[in-house]
């Protein structure tokens, strides 16, 4: 079997996109309210330890939080997973969730900033991290008349991509692909004034040698490049998930000062660093970020 994308699937990628149908089948069954805890338990207490998520979220934390007391461990080790499995289940339940967080307000100290912006038509980057649910911010911008793209990296399972593409698409457009494809219908999107949003927090094999949470992190300094070039402000934005486990908030930081890229690429690790340490249960640690 041959994706849209023109890449063949294996069986494991047959067999992991089914199992993963099946569960989003079983999932919509039941109404928004009580789908996204369900999801947060699926993904925590099954899918998680299988996937190999919850050694990960381990061996990220005794690297860089070592004094972190083992309930506290135990504790994020199922957090971690349920905030995914939420926000994957969000993600794919379209109109409900853009309905969900189409009038939250901008909070923060961009704020201004960020609607002075989308008043005069000013290309923005919107530089965010897998925290919460990464889309919050671009669902409910989107909604309220903002001009908002995003780059996303495709999924090596083509099966998934697939879906997956068009999951996100319905909550707005235009989608950059990660690589020169994408590259040339972005640069253009941003210098026509549009707002740009980059998750910044994946680990970039080319990046610059950067900190986070104290330890070396290769960081991507895109946003920074970009923002530079073409005039366009940074301003970190996350969608921060309410103790409830089903409603945000949008949080807007400062923009990040025009200096240097690896300057303004250390700020942005410096500004999701600070919100991860209020909600360490809302990063994605399943990440590889140190390697």
């Amino acid at each position: 079997m041959t994706a849209e994308n023109g890449l063949k699937a294996s069986l494991r990628d047959k067999v992991t996109d089914g199992a993963f149908r099946l569960l989003l089948t079983l999932a919509r069954t039941l109404p928004y309210e009580r789908r996204v805890p369900v999801a947060g338990w699926v993904i925590s207490r099954l899918i998680a330890p299988l996937a190999g998520w919850s050694r990960r979220v381990r061996d990220n934390l005794a690297l860089v939080c070592p004094d972190l007391p083992e309930a506290e461990v135990r504790h994020l080790v199922r957090a971690v997973a349920d905030n995914v499995g939420r926000t994957t289940i969000e993600l794919y339940s379209g109109r409900e969730f853009i309905k969900r967080v189409r009038d939250l307000p901008l909070t923060g100290p961009g704020a201004e900033a960020l609607e002075a912006a989308h008043r005069g038509g000013r290309p923005v980057i919107l530089a965010t991290g897998h925290f919460g649910n990464y889309d919050v911010a671009r669902a409910a911008l989107i909604a309220r008349g903002y001009r908002v793209g995003a780059l996303y990296k495709p999924m090596k399972n083509p099966l998934f991509n697939a879906h997956y593409l068009d999951t996100i698409s319905v909550i707005g457009t235009p989608l950059f692909p990660r690589g020169q494809k994408g590259m040339g219908a972005m640069v253009k999107f941003l210098r026509s004034g549009g707002m740009l949003g980059l998750l910044m927090d994946q680990h970039m094999g080319r990046g610059e040698k950067l900190s986070f949470f104290g330890h070396p992190a290769y960081t991507a300094t895109s946003a920074a490049d970009l923002a530079l070039k073409y005039g366009a402000e940074i301003i970190p934005v996350y969608g921060v998930r309410e103790p409830d486990g089903l409603n945000f908030r949008i949080v807007t930081d400062a923009p990040i000062p025009h200096s240097d890229p690896l300057t303004m690429t250390q700020a942005i690790n410096d500004s999701l660093e600070r919100l991860v340490r209020d909600h360490m249960d809302q990063w994605f640690w399943i990440h590889r970020r140190w390697k």
